[in-house]
């Protein structure tokens, strides 16, 4: 059985004084529950307090990930970060190919794998994320956009690095917007994106990753989206912001373990 994981995309927001108050207040929390022996969490922090956060929440059972990386290990690229940076500061985790670095800033199928095999090929985990636009659904081309996403993205990834690998559907109508899919409709692409795993990997490894939802998740929806037999928990993201949201989504779901 796939163990639930909800992260929180904090994107940009939050100030230092309340990115430590929110990941502490996390830690306490959590640490008074049993929801992270049925749940697995983490916090994904802008850049800039990466490093502290990490310090925050050390040895809390309490994952720390990036919203980004670039894919080259060191060299002129002003502004950009590396894997072996985001290492050094205690990351485990780095979401790749977000809606919004695809579709606002411009991000291409092509370097989105090639972040990917960098993190991968670093010892890190992947949050790799897919998902279609309003106007392919409408066109129903949702499966058609799925499918080049996850083959593109996945491409010469090994068995072994496939288990730090975990796939977030993300439709992007139903980021930020307050409009979630219904329940058979995660169902639906969880399920599709799959078979094309399994189709590349085999249906044993297919079985073995965790796909999330992303999309306007709160603790009024999180149960029922993951009870879903293919949706393995969810990415956050305004809700992560907010101590008492972010909390009941992780209890949701340990309430399904």
């Amino acid at each position: 059985m796939r163990k639930l994981f909800v992260a929180g995309n904090w994107k940009m927001n939050l100030n230092y004084i309340e990115a430590v108050t929110l990941a502490d207040d996390l830690k306490e929390q959590l640490a008074s529950s049993d929801d992270l022996a049925k749940v697995d969490v983490a916090i994904c922090p802008p850049f800039v307090y990466l490093a502290q956060l990490g310090q925050v929440i050390k040895g809390s059972g309490i994952g720390l990930g990036a919203q980004d990386v670039y894919f080259e290990k060191n060299g002129a690229f002003t502004g950009e970060i590396s894997v072996a940076m985001l290492k050094d500061v205690g990351c485990s985790y780095v979401i790749i190919g977000h809606s919004e670095r695809r579709h606002v800033i411009g991000e291409t199928d092509e370097l989105i794998h090639q972040k990917l095999l960098a993190v991968l090929g670093g010892g890190l985990k992947v949050i790799f994320c897919i998902g279609e636009l309003l106007e392919e659904r409408e066109s129903n081309l949702t499966e058609e956009v799925l499918e080049r996403q996850i083959r593109s993205g996945l491409a010469g990834v090994t068995a072994e690095q496939m288990s730090r690998v975990t796939v977030a559907y993300e439709p992007v109508w139903a980021i930020g917007t307050g409009k979630t899919a219904t329940g058979d409709q995660a169902q639906e692409a969880h399920k599709f994106s799959r078979s094309i795993i399994a189709d590349m990997f085999g249906v044993e490894l297919a079985q073995q990753v965790r796909i999330q939802y992303g999309g306007s998740v709160k603790p009024d929806n999180a149960a029922e989206l993951m009870a879903r037999p293919d949706v393995d928990g969810a990415l956050v993201g305004g809700a992560s912001l907010k101590l008492e949201a972010f909390l009941g989504i992780v209890e949701a779901g340990a309430s399904l373990g």
